[in-house]
């Protein structure tokens, strides 16, 4: 990385690169890492990973270059991280389950917010270019740590109800994505208090929908020739399980 980016026989285009030019290609390789674990196989996750540490080493490289910090700088930060984070593994804390663990974690995360953020609100930290639906998702987790959240599912359940009466009612297209946001923001909440990833249900419900429809154009070589009624029909056959 440094002999791409040296100034006088480096790569033209790497020595241009900022760390804003190189985010997209940043996003587009951890995406690929989630399809090579969903979808390939070692090697391919081999190779994928191997990009994406090649981001990584692509900003501590510019960093570098600003004597700002190091690779060694970043390997350090997460290792001292990690270690106070488990205290049950590199201290004396004892834990029994996964949900203990939990509950140490955030301890742990408590812990460093009220070093870092002490003068912050409870929302600070939830990086706003993350997915909308895992944004949604944090945000509603930090709220429930300082006491804003709904008794029981059940309640976020009639919440959810609540906001497609409303979406229903909405008169124009601003209070229809308004209303329709809500509702979204509303079901993330129902799904994360019934243990649900909003993000990868999602996720994998359009990998489902990948699969299905694919399967109809198998059977059938023109869907454009299809009614409603037979393709619905055809949707339902790829719905049944194949032996």
């Amino acid at each position: 990385m440094e002999q791409l980016r040296d100034p006088d026989t480096g790569c033209p285009w790497d020595r241009e690169q900022t760390n804003e030019s190189i985010l997209p290609y940043t996003l587009e390789e951890a995406y690929e890492v989630a399809d090579a674990i969903e979808h390939g196989t070692t090697n391919d996750l081999k190779e994928e990973l191997g990009d994406l540490l090649f981001q990584i080493i692509f900003y501590t490289q510019i960093a570098s270059e600003r004597n700002e910090f190091t690779f060694d700088d970043v390997a350090d930060s997460i290792a001292e991280k990690m270690i106070f984070r488990h205290p049950h593994v590199f201290g004396d804390v004892k834990v029994n389950n996964a949900d203990d663990v939990y509950a140490v974690w955030d301890t742990q995360k408590d812990k460093e917010q009220n070093k870092s953020m002490s003068n912050k609100g409870a929302l600070e930290g939830v990086t706003r270019a993350l997915p909308a639906l895992l944004r949604a998702q944090k945000l509603q987790k930090k709220a429930a740590r300082v006491g804003f959240e709904w008794n029981g599912s059940n309640d976020a359940f009639l919440k959810v109800q609540e906001e497609i009466v409303e979406f229903k009612e909405a008169i124009n297209d601003t209070e229809k994505e308004e209303e329709f946001g809500d509702l979204l923001f509303a079901l993330v909440n129902f799904g994360r208090m019934e243990g649900l990833n909003a993000e990868e249900a999602l996720r994998k419900a359009n990998n489902k929908f990948v699969k299905r429809f694919e399967g109809m154009e198998k059977k059938h070589s023109n869907l454009k020739n299809l009614t409603l009624e037979q393709m619905l029909e055809a949707w339902n056959e790829q719905k049944q399980p194949h032996t």
